[in-house]
């Protein structure tokens, strides 16, 4: 039997921190060893467009992506990866796939009716600082993951209807002119904790409360410095559930590592001792990451050829199914 296709598509937004490397790419790339699974992962450079452009920024932004999963262990040859915008096929399926959409359900897109709700508050026109881009990227979305036939797809929650619109536009496309679709599935890891940022709310850009990921050890110490802490006294014992310290250590720490601090919190610890080896393990752990991460982008020819390879496997299995579909809708009498 053929391995599930999983798909993960990862959008350039900015500086990678911590909590979107526990949140999102630590789990993904668990999966990208799972030797049950075909693993796909993209850089969703288009789907930028919708709100980045300027042209260094953009280009910046998606080398910096592509640097990060690669340093983090991404394997290229165990793995499909590459850059969205170097597979056309997706951008013909694209366009197909609107033909078959209803205006309704992009309508009811989370993201557009975010800004709808916001201008209509502001009581200026409701479709101010919509672009069609950023109205139709439901269906870029679905053409990225019907073209190759995934079956999962992980998400957080907030995303789940990314994937339900996806499997909503592949059946009306296969009521149209039959069968051609697999519908997809969301994945969603219940077990992902909400990463605490440095004022103890969820860690967001939002907030400014963020650690980027591979800030340099003296820069990374300094933040972690400034993590928001209670008034227990030194030698009080201290909940570890509650901790942000405490949680951010777990995702970087060693098991038996997990266990000590634990009794270390529950028998007593000063919160500058636990902060401290908060740094040790999460600077051991990032030390390698960093300098690839900084050896890539100083080569970015090196991430196009990784890119570029991906790509011809990509298309590779994208081509047949687009073949299909363009027989399907009357392309080819």
């Amino acid at each position: 039997m053929a391995n599930k296709i999983v798909l993960t598509g990862i959008k350039p937004t900015g500086k990678v921190h911590i909590g979107n490397y526990i949140g999102a790419i630590k789990p993904a790339l668990q999966l990208a060893n799972h030797t049950d699974y075909t693993s796909l992962y993209f850089i969703a450079d288009y789907h930028g467009l919708t709100f980045i452009q300027d042209r260094n920024e953009f280009n910046q932004l998606s080398y910096g992506i592509a640097a990060t999963w690669l340093a983090l262990g991404l394997d290229p040859e165990k793995v499909v990866f590459y850059r969205q915008s170097d597979v056309p096929e997706i951008f013909e399926l694209s366009w197909i796939l609107s033909c078959t959409a209803s205006k309704g359900l992009m309508n009811r897109a989370h993201a557009y009716k975010a800004i709808r709700d916001m201008n209509e508050q502001s009581e200026i026109d409701p479709d101010t600082g919509v672009n069609m881009g950023l109205f139709t990227y439901p269906i870029l979305m679905a053409a990225d993951i019907l073209l190759f036939q995934s079956d999962l797809v992980p998400v957080g929650k907030d995303q789940i209807q990314h994937v339900e619109i996806a499997r909503d536009i592949a059946e009306s496309f296969n009521r149209t002119f039959g069968e051609a679709f697999k519908l997809p599935h969301y994945l969603v890891d219940d077990n992902t904790a909400v990463i605490p940022g440095l004022d103890g709310r969820k860690m967001s850009k939002s907030y400014n409360n963020t650690i980027p990921l591979f800030e340099s050890s003296d820069m990374l110490s300094k933040l972690i410095n400034k993590i928001k802490t209670d008034s227990i006294p030194p030698t009080e014992p201290k909940n570890p559930d509650s901790s942000s310290i405490f949680t951010l250590y777990s995702e970087f720490a060693e098991q038996d590592q997990v266990a000590r601090m634990r009794n270390r919190f529950e028998s007593g610890i000063s919160w500058g001792e636990a902060k401290n080896e908060l740094f040790q393990v999460m600077n051991s752990f990032l030390e390698r990451p960093r300098n690839k991460y900084d050896e890539l982008l100083a080569n970015p020819e090196q991430i196009d050829a990784i890119l570029s390879h991906g790509a011809q496997k990509a298309r590779a299995i994208a081509a047949p199914l687009l073949e299909k579909v363009k027989k399907q809708i009357g392309r080819y009498v």
